[in-house]
């Protein structure tokens, strides 16, 4: 089997990954896996899909293996769009204390701003890179709007205030449905697609 390795250590993404290529001649690996440390990657570009190329060509050109690495973000209408490819460091925070400080940044600036315009999406961008080449950048979107108070237990970072209305339900209240309808699983299934045709 060709290995790919996943230029991340979290579970969940890489149990997306793999449950997606499971029929696939592709065995997704982490640097845990292959017992080695990627090397951080300063994310200084101005679109995700600048910030997911430079980590993606990163680990390739570390490891020597095909290597997918993906950026994702919270878009806010009301905000112009913030916090965009800031979203995970938005509030400066860093640990366990920064989704706590970005739920309530944001939050903080949505006050007083009505339901209908509380409008948002998450946006994520895969990128596979080989041979010191990107072969492919595929992007999904998911539209909700933000809400006023924190709800469910699950997800992580902005997930208990994004609300679809269409399930009534935040993204951190959604279980299997959020695996097939989510930013990550638009981007990995088009990744799926073009992985098999390359």
């Amino acid at each position: 089997m060709k290995k790919i390795l996943l230029g991340s250590n979290n579970k969940k993404k890489l149990h997306e990954l793999e449950k997606l290529l499971a029929k696939s001649d592709y065995n997704i690996v982490t640097a845990k896996d292959l017992g080695i440390t990627l090397p951080d990657v300063v994310e200084d570009g101005s679109t995700y899909e600048e910030n997911a190329a430079k980590k993606a060509l990163a680990f390739n050109k570390f490891s020597g293996l095909p290597a997918i690495a993906d950026d994702s973000g919270l878009e806010v209408d009301a905000l112009d769009g913030e916090p965009g490819i800031y979203s995970g460091r938005w509030s400066g925070e860093n640990g366990e204390n920064q989704s706590r400080e970005n739920n309530k940044k944001l939050l903080t600036l949505l006050q007083g701003v009505p339901f209908e315009k509380r409008t948002a999406k998450f946006v994520c961008v895969i990128v596979l890179a080989v041979d010191g080449e990107v072969k492919i950048t595929t992007r999904g979107e998911c539209p909700g709007v933000i809400i006023e108070e924190l709800r469910g237990q699950g997800g992580f970072g902005y997930d208990p205030l994004f609300f679809l209305p269409k399930y009534d339900k935040t993204f951190a209240e959604l279980t299997e449905v959020k695996s097939k309808i989510s930013h990550r699983a638009i981007a990995l299934k088009k990744f799926e697609q073009k992985l098999s045709s390359l």
